[in-house]
């Protein structure tokens, strides 16, 4: 059975401050496919990620599938201990397609599904958080609504080996029970292989695209990042 395309890009230019940022961009999403993008720092990749979410001028076609919903994990945020919030507040500041705020019951429910089962959960302050439970946290917040497509921004940053471990083998099983279609940047040339079925390459333009397997080649590698790179790749078991 075909898959149906959710998201189609189409020379898309993006500009800031008179300087080019993405140059004449192509790219189709599938239904249900994780698309990874890499590329060194100020390539352009959470510029393409807030142009897709709208929230940036720019120049070509950028198509979602009808009534698409869409949720948004940014790179880690930074709370202080000065901010008192808990995590019913900090749902309770969330859009909702539905207009009003979550319930607690709505709340638990999707804190459960990515790990974090408590039953004092709400009242605790976001600002005391594991750095591992805050992008738990923010994983949850973007599955909030029940979104189709999720975009993940480098949600492993500030993360220690093991919490990265965690939280990858948990968007592995949330695309598999949820049959979700994700946009992940990320530089773990490893992960690349065991959950990208087609990949960008990205610095301004895209230097290469298609399946991980075919298309992360060394000279391509080296080509994106610069100089010698150590190339890794994923062996399935």
């Amino acid at each position: 059975m075909n898959k149906e395309t959710i998201l189609k890009v189409k020379n898309l230019n993006v500009e800031l401050n008179n300087k080019k940022i993405i140059e004449n961009l192509s790219f189709e999403v599938k239904e249900k496919e994780t698309l990874v993008i890499l590329g060194p720092n100020g390539a352009g990749k959470t510029v393409l990620f807030r142009a897709l979410l709208g929230l940036l001028p720019h120049r070509g076609e950028i198509q979602w599938q009808k009534e698409v919903k869409i949720g948004y994990v940014p790179t880690r945020l930074s709370l202080t201990k000065e901010i008192p919030l808990t995590i019913k507040e900090f749902f309770d500041l969330k859009p909702s397609t539905k207009n009003m705020a979550m319930g607690p019951k709505e709340i638990i429910e999707v804190l459960r599904t990515v790990g974090m089962v408590d039953s004092e959960i709400l009242e605790k302050r976001v600002a005391f958080l594991s750095s591992g439970q805050f992008q738990r946290l923010l994983v949850a917040w973007g599955l909030a609504d029940n979104p189709q497509i999720l975009l993940f921004d480098e949600p492993m940053s500030g993360i220690d080996i093991r919490g990265q471990e965690s939280i990858y083998n948990l968007l592995e099983k949330l695309r598999e029970e949820r049959n979700l279609t994700i946009l992940l940047i990320t530089h773990d040339l490893s992960i690349v292989y065991k959950l990208a079925d087609n990949v960008i390459c990205l610095n301004k333009k895209a230097l290469c695209q298609g399946p991980s397997v075919e298309v992360l080649t060394p000279q391509h590698l080296s080509k994106l990042y610069g100089g010698e790179i150590k190339f890794y790749q994923h062996k399935h078991t």
